[in-house]
């Protein structure tokens, strides 16, 4: 079987690309190449991060790669915190401190529509490919559920009357941003011909 290096830190990430993947290609994490290094995501842009991350494991440590970005952007914040997510609270925030930061910039503002936005970079054989997903929903008024992880207690995908963290991850995992840029490039890789 295949394998190809997922270049994230992020167990819930791994986690959640080794269930859409599975049976297709084997999925390696960071630590499994020995690969202890922090990868600057210094890019203003979702595919420029992802870009970087799958770039520098080929070229450091040979491995055929994938790597991904994930924003929230959110309309009443003119698309922030989009490539911040992650850092939305400054260099020493967490989750929670994201999602409260993110609550009170929308305290009092009642539309509050948004979009999950994911970037798959994938470097395969000397050549790169770009693969999006994305989900539309709502920001909540406050924090609802206990699965998944990130902003997904605040993000109400459209057509749905729960969060992401409510609805759990095998729904969340066939719905999400990332399931539909991981779909694509588990459609790409099935093309492939060995």
């Amino acid at each position: 079987m295949r394998k190809l290096v997922f270049a994230t830190n992020n167990k819930h990430k791994l986690e959640e690309a080794r269930k859409i993947l599975e049976g297709m290609v084997e999925v390696l994490s960071l630590s499994e190449i020995d690969c202890n290094d922090d990868i600057p995501e210094t890019a203003t842009t979702l595919e420029g991060n992802a870009l970087i991350k799958a770039r520098y494991i080929k070229e450091h440590y040979g491995y055929d790669c994938f790597a991904d970005d994930t924003g929230l952007l959110v309309d009443a914040l003119d698309g922030a915190p989009g490539v911040y997510s992650a850092r939305y609270a400054g260099e020493d925030c967490n989750p929670q401190k994201n999602m409260e930061k993110l609550l009170n910039e929308l305290n009092g503002i009642e539309y509050r529509s948004a979009a999950f936005v994911t970037c798959v970079a994938l470097s395969l054989r000397g050549s790169e490919h770009i693969f999006m997903g994305e989900i539309a929903g709502e920001i909540t008024k406050e924090p609802k559920g206990n699965a998944g992880f990130g902003y997904d207690p605040v993000f109400k995908p459209f057509g749905y009357d729960k969060t992401f963290a409510e609805l759990g991850d095998d729904i969340k995992n066939q719905i999400s941003h990332r399931a539909k840029a991981m779909e694509k490039l588990a459609q790409f890789l099935n093309n492939l011909i060995d």
